[in-house]
């Protein structure tokens, strides 16, 4: 049988962003990470709705079912904040859910924030990202060399909160004793390569804390862009729990959901920071990338024949001269 061994969880401003607009929950045997959007608070505001809809569920057990009927909830409280609040206009967040359960981690996604599975020596990303570059990448036009600088790679495809129903991807994952699993916002996977965080985890896997210290000081130490926010948990053999918490910039506990009324009109927000577009815009860009190339690709055959008419003229021209040179 097997269980929950260690857990830990820490969250950092970054080096950049005034404020944190991570949210996240740590309470086994449920796990999830939120990165907020929307300008000024109302990220914050997005982000800590949706961590309070899931801590207050009080869940246990349900697997992928209960997941989708919480997310669906978190969108719900989000999107009727947004539409009736002019502050919070337009705000979302990303959600990324785990549940450990009878052996099985059941998971809930929406986004870019990523869970990653650390087993047998190799990380692997386990949720798939909701994002303009992966969809480009997904249809050959961009490879993943290219994504990575990509000056439109923070542009998701899917939040949570800017529509009154979400789409979100739930699967199960068969747990073995010694999986790792993290949850991390984009914040720690723009700055760290996933070897890198992978090697971080591995040389501090008796001690949670450090392992995630690492994490955050290394995504700092490469410009700390974001705010950092990484939730990780450890499958053991069923005995006991050991939680090993640090937090940073008193993320816990969560304010009270009364607590975030605090926008002001010095608050007012801008425009979007992290942009939302639907698939049905990506496919619109995709084809008329396509049509472009089909075009770019008749100019230079068109391009290609006149020249090649032109120097089957100049022969002609030269042969002509010749033949009636020699007639003479």
């Amino acid at each position: 049988m097997t269980g929950l061994g260690h857990v830990g969880v820490i969250t950092d401003t970054g080096r950049k962003r005034r404020r944190n607009e991570d949210a996240y929950v740590c309470e086994p045997p449920l796990f999830a990470i939120a990165d907020g959007m929307g300008g000024a608070q109302a990220g914050e505001v997005a982000s800590r709705l949706a961590a309070a809809a899931l801590k207050e569920s009080g869940v246990e057990t349900g697997g992928e079912q209960r997941i989708f009927d919480l997310i669906q909830e978190a969108n719900r409280r989000v999107y009727a904040r947004s539409s009736t609040d002019p502050k919070t206009s337009g705000m979302g967040t990303t959600i990324t859910v785990a549940l450990v359960e009878n052996g099985n981690v059941a998971f809930g996604h929406v986004g870019d924030s990523r869970a990653y599975l650390i087993r047998d020596g190799r990380m692997e990303q386990v949720t798939e990202d909701h994002s303009l570059v992966n969809e480009l990448m997904k249809s050959g036009k961009l490879s993943p060399e290219e994504a990575e600088a990509h000056p439109q790679r923070s542009v998701i495809t899917r939040a949570l909160g800017t529509d009154p129903d979400v789409d979100a991807d739930t699967f199960t994952i068969e747990a073995r004793v010694g999986d790792v699993f993290l949850l991390c916002s984009d914040g720690l996977t723009d700055m760290v390569g996933e070897r890198e965080i992978q090697e971080l985890v591995e040389r501090n896997r008796e001690d949670i804390n450090a392992a995630l210290k690492s994490l955050v000081k290394a995504a700092n130490r490469s410009g700390g862009e974001d705010n950092i926010t990484v939730v990780a948990f450890e499958i053991a053999e069923k005995q006991g729990l050991t939680h090993d918490g640090e937090t940073r910039e008193q993320a816990l506990p969560m304010p009270a959901t009364d607590e975030e009324d605090t926008l002001t009109e010095a608050d007012a927000v801008p425009a979007v920071d992290t942009p939302v577009v639907s698939m049905e815009e990506i496919q619109a860009e995709v084809k008329a990338k396509k049509q472009g190339d089909r075009a770019v690709r008749r100019r230079h055959l068109r391009r290609r024949v006149l020249a090649w008419l032109a120097l089957i003229a100049i022969a002609a021209g030269i042969a002509l001269a010749l033949y009636l040179r020699f007639v003479r």
